[in-house]
């Protein structure tokens, strides 16, 4: 998590109301480091581009347009949804492939996983080398350029239930 107020934070899909619908990321958000307001970034392309450059380039509300600090929040930072802070500066997911996040049942972390331009899954710095070296045709990417960091979950945002439920664990292991 970077010390920085103006850090990208990304809310998953999970909310009280239908925690059913847990899973990946559903809307990308950046906070503004005039204003502090949240904006919802339109594609996770966007968000990439922003979080890859969100310590030399902090978000401002005027990057989105007609938008500025003196328009409301498009999004409140609050309980309603999971929410997840992605560390700051990653690289941008290669052209043609897809960074996907997927987050656990018991809410402890979530997983990266990248989609190759064939539809693969692959789950590790190793599968994407092997990848690679498969279809030679992907000039210009390597392995670094893949970051499989594990967002951290806001646990202020976690429901309420999830919570209760570790906590219960908790007592059971100490009695």
């Amino acid at each position: 998590m970077s010390a920085t107020p103006d850090t990208s934070k990304t809310p998953s899909s999970s909310n009280k109301r239908a925690v059913s619908t847990q899973g990946s990321v559903d809307i990308y958000a950046a906070q503004c480091k005039s204003c502090m307001k949240w904006r919802v970034i339109d594609t996770q392309e966007e968000f990439e581009e922003i979080r890859h450059k969100i310590i030399r380039e902090p978000f401002e509300c005027s990057r989105k347009a007609n938008c500025s600090c003196d328009d409301p929040a498009d999004i409140e930072y609050d309980s309603t949804r999971t929410w997840v802070i992605d560390k700051p500066n990653l690289p941008k997911t290669p052209q043609g492939f897809k960074r996907t996040l997927v987050l656990r049942k018991d809410y402890s972390k979530l997983d990266s996983y990248y989609i190759t331009p064939t539809g693969k899954k692959l789950r590790t710095r190793n599968e994407i080398a092997a990848y690679l070296r498969d279809h030679p045709e992907l000039t210009g990417v390597s392995a670094s350029d893949f970051d499989f960091s594990s967002p951290k979950i806001m646990q202020d945002t976690i429901p309420e239930f999830i919570e209760q439920k570790d906590s219960a664990n908790k007592k059971a292991k100490i009695a």
